[in-house]
């Protein structure tokens, strides 16, 4: 049976309208770099990849909560270092930061990113060749080392001093690494907590001897508690990474990019100074 030329155009009509349906409804959303109003931060000299959303409008960071200065909550708003580094990298493409907090160890395994749970992560992330097996990482944005965190009134310098006594580690981190490592060495107990805080308040209501960390996060805990002391440092030479997943290369072009231009323009040193009271060290 022949259809009449009115009957075929609303025919025609109506699958190009379910066309743009079933396409409007995939999970796989794509993000060209904003090329409009540049902000602070976005390399304008050329234009950046188009890059794979896992939510439209939005780039959804991964992290895990708190480690301050680098993340944290103040006024029920997730802020700090980190956070606006990827508010720089969230502008460059047009869209907002989303952020989300998950289990450090979920993130360094690449669990959250072939879950689809978020595009990228930024959580005070240490560079490791295990971890690169994982995901990508963007160019480093900052050094750590490992540093000691006691009581106040402790005797404790070094690891050494600890003989007989728990240290405190942070799971997942380069810190119980480090900790585990010297454990026989020195002879004391390493006692592991799921985030950064509660070890580090256990020095504080003196259940443990000592904590360890990366220095950043363990000087502003000392900082803020006087009843603490940060007594070493330890030379691991360690920097940090944005993460993401490993096919993800149009992401990881694009953060480096922001990094590489906000280090130029000042914008990371401003950034800096905001959350260390003090400019970014030369390269």
């Amino acid at each position: 049976m022949t259809s009449s030329p009115k009957r075929l155009r609303a025919a025609l009509a109506g699958v190009a309208a379910l066309s743009l349906s079933m396409l409007a409804a995939c999970a796989n959303y794509s993000q060209p770099a904003a090329s409009s109003s540049p902000s602070a931060g976005a390399d304008t000299s050329a234009s950046a990849p188009t890059v794979s959303l896992v939510s439209p409008g939005k780039l959804v960071v991964c992290t895990h909560l708190a480690y301050k200065p680098f993340q944290f909550k103040q006024d029920g708003k997730t802020v700090g270092f980190d956070v606006d580094l990827m508010d720089l990298v969230a502008k460059k493409l047009g869209v907002t930061q989303e952020i989300f907090d998950i289990e450090f160890e979920q993130i360094t395994s690449g669990a959250v990113f072939a879950a689809k749970k978020c595009d990228a992560a930024a959580a005070a992330i240490t560079i490791r060749a295990d971890r690169e097996k994982a995901a990508l990482f963007s160019d480093p944005y900052f050094s750590a080392t490992q540093a000691l965190l006691v009581p106040a009134d402790s005797t404790v310098t070094d690891l050494p001093d600890l003989k007989g006594k728990t240290l405190a580690v942070q799971a997942g981190t380069t810190g119980q690494d480090y900790g585990k490592e010297n454990a026989d060495k020195y002879g004391y107990t390493v006692k592991v907590f799921d985030d950064m805080p509660s070890g580090a308040n256990a020095v504080l209501a003196k259940t443990v001897a000592a904590a360890i960390n990366d220095n950043g996060v363990v000087y502003n805990f000392a900082a803020e508690n006087p009843g603490t002391k940060v007594v070493k440092e330890f030379n691991t030479n360690e920097k940090y990474g944005f993460s993401m997943g490993k096919d993800n290369t149009a992401l990881q072009t694009v953060v480096n990019e922001v990094l590489k231009t906000a280090k130029a323009d000042g914008t990371y040193n401003t950034i800096y100074k905001k959350w260390f009271g003090k400019d970014a060290p030369k390269d």
